[in-house]
């Protein structure tokens, strides 16, 4: 035994002895609180539940209160049902099938609200299991990993037995007591919990290169629990100067810190600290954490409460869900009747990044369950089941299939950029329970499979002749309303050259022509600018649609009247002729109207072999795809 943990031995000859003293101290009727997470005293919860086992009537009704177990909950066990019922903050796998049947219960209430339960004695805690580090000089020992609820827990206990273990890091901030708060004492060394959950690898990959675009360099980023919003932590590894302000920390953010990705340099509160309150992770990662002046762990009211979170600038709050429905609002909590997790301190989070200068939240998580047979993304929530984030929380959803932006829109634009991330074999039944319930155009009209699903490959960025950047991508089911706002965008002039008539309308039924296509067959490039953060503008829109018996396609752009003269049309043109040319057409077809001499000038820039008829005040252009080398690229 170290040595100071021996001289506080002989100090406090009282607090030490067989484990059977600490435990006659429990009353029948009492409230017991363990240590969440990786932090539960495991030792202490089995000797506990080896002395009731001895001891059948040492105590009756005593309800054990968890945030969060990761270990073993064998006070669940039916066998002991006239000694223990447990109350859990937020379902494990250990405790749902108890709290399901009937056997534990579940109380929903926000992280960052769990210690005004116990400081307002409407949870009062009778004993308080604990587990810490050894005591230093000073006779201060440190909760580790969990800090979190445990704190409060500590503050309001009547009394308190702490599992002492050498292998729990001492880590900097709210997490420290004297022995003298201490009741009784009993030392065992034993391994920290670690946490490694299971992921699909292509699926998260996919998803990390999307969720890596809307992070931006600075940032204060919180990441909840689940295997998702973690696993896609490394695709941010070429970010720089990002923060971190969080409940959970884990092993990828550990990852972000080592590379120095992290440095906590531009946060507007706690700068130069990573803040969390309590990790789950491997032993490397606790290594990491032990002493570390870089990391503070703090209460939970503290590092969850929504007004502090919310004066981060450009905070970014990572959660995932178990389904969201349509109208974008979300649970983790259950799946319909079923309580499946809790409510945790991701909505806490997703609140304060609402509320943030630049503040950004964002739903990440697979499309399907249950080997893809089940869709996350589901026409409206299941009877029972709880809305953790509601409609107005969530910005943007990301599956392996894309990026949803809901920030704004109507249930009918939400409803469409989610079918548009969902997985492919689920949209047509996700248009059509959608069309039931009234959430989208009756006649919206969708094309199944393969040949519908959105091509993420062919994104790009592009500069122009003058130096303007434009990111250049297919067209997307849900871009109606860009599309929209696009073509009553344009002039007269430029929509007669566009459609060789004078249309002054745009409805619904044309503009899908435009978003609903064959990608094996057609395609449709739009260019796009950002002149507002987050908000994707349509200034150009390229497109060619196949002739199957000469194998060419016919082409045709068009260009706002603002953007015009900086070089789009060439760049959609020569993006349109490169994937033509990949799939194997000959050349495009093409009939533009007289006076349209900037549509002519961008097909004789192309450099191509290119053949003109006129007829009836339009040119009929066939442009193969032969190099003129009569021509030179301008």
């Amino acid at each position: 035994m170290p040595q100071n943990l021996a001289a506080m031995k002989e100090k406090y000859p009282e607090k030490f002895g067989p484990e059977g003293k600490a435990f006659k101290n429990i009353r029948r009727g009492d409230t017991i609180f363990i240590s969440t997470g990786c932090g539960q005293p495991q030792y202490l919860v089995q000797a506990l539940v080896n002395y009731v086992e001895r001891n059948r009537s040492a105590f009756y009704d005593v309800e054990v209160f968890h945030m969060w177990t990761l270990g073993v909950a064998p006070y669940t066990d039916n066998k002991f049902r006239s000694n223990f019922r447990h109350n859990s903050f937020f379902i494990s796998e250990s405790t749902r099938e108890a709290v399901n049947s009937g056997m534990a219960d579940y109380t929903p209430i926000f992280l960052s609200q769990t210690p005004d339960l116990f400081h307002r004695k409407l949870v009062p805690i009778d004993v308080a299991l604990i587990q810490t580090t050894l005591p230093d000089k000073h006779g201060f020992v440190n909760l580790g990993v969990s800090v979190d609820v445990t704190k409060a827990a500590i503050e309001n206990a009547g009394y308190i037995i702490a599992q002492v273990n050498a292998e729990l890091p001492r880590i900097p901030g709210d997490g420290f007591l004297h022995m003298e708060e201490i009741d009784f004492f009993i030392p065992h060394d034993e391994a920290i919990l670690e946490n490694k959950d299971p992921f699909d690898s292509q699926v998260i990959e996919k998803m990390g290169r999307y969720l890596s675009n809307l992070i931006e360099d600075g940032d204060t980023i919180q990441v909840g629990y689940g295997s998702t919003p973690n696993a896609v932590l490394p695709y941010l590894s070429e970010k720089k100067h990002l923060g971190i302000h969080t409940e959970l920390l884990t092993d990828g953010i550990v990852d972000l810190m080592k590379k120095g990705v992290v440095d906590n340099s531009q946060k507007a509160v706690n700068r130069g600290r990573t803040v969390a309150t309590f990790c789950m992770g491997t032993e490397e990662t606790y290594k990491f954490l032990h002493g570390n002046p870089s990391i503070e762990f703090r209460t939970a009211d503290y590092t969850n409460n929504p007004l502090l979170i919310a004066r981060q600038d450009n905070m970014v709050a990572i959660n995932s869900a178990l389904e969201v429905d349509l109208t974008g609002q979300a649970t983790s909590e259950s799946i319909g009747k079923t309580f499946f997790r809790g409510m945790g301190g991701g909505a806490d989070f997703m609140r304060g990044a609402v509320l943030a200068h630049n503040g950004k939240t964002i739903l990440a998580l697979p499309s399907t369950a249950r080997n893809e047979t089940i869709s996350r993304i589901v026409p409206l929530l299941a009877e029972g089941a709880g809305v953790t984030f509601n409609r107005s929380d969530i910005h943007y959803v990301v599956t392996e299939y894309g990026i949803a932006y809901l920030h704004g829109k109507n249930i009918r634009e939400r409803a469409m950029e989610l079918i548009g991330i969902a997985h492919p074999k689920f949209r047509s039944s996700l248009i059509e329970e959608a069309k039931k319930t009234n959430l989208i155009f009756q006649d919206q009209a969708f094309i199944p499979g393969k040949a519908g699903e959105y091509p993420a490959k062919l994104e790009t960025l592009r500069q122009t002749k003058t130096g303007l950047e434009i990111f250049l991508r297919p067209v997307k089911i849900s871009d109606e309303p860009l599309l929209k706002d696009f073509f009553y965008s344009l002039s007269d002039a430029s929509l007669q050259s566009r459609f060789m008539s004078m249309r002054t309308s745009m409805p619904h039924e044309q503009l899908q022509n435009f978003v609903v296509i064959d990608y094996t067959q057609d395609m449709v490039i739009l260019a796009i600018i950002y002149p507002e953060e987050e908000k994707e503008e349509v200034i150009g829109i390229g497109e060619y649609s196949v002739n199957t018996g000469t194998h060419t396609a016919d082409a045709a752009f068009a260009v706002r009247d603002d953007y015009q003269g900086h070089g789009i049309g060439t760049e959609l043109l020569s993006y349109l002729t490169y994937l033509a040319k990949k799939r194997g057409l000959l050349g495009f077809t093409a009939d533009v109207l007289a006076d349209n001499w900037g549509m002519l000038r961008v097909f004789d820039r192309m450099g191509y072999d290119t053949k003109r008829s006129f007829e009836g005040g339009t040119y009929g252009l066939e442009m193969m795809f032969k190099r003129d080398t009569s021509k030179k690229l301008e």
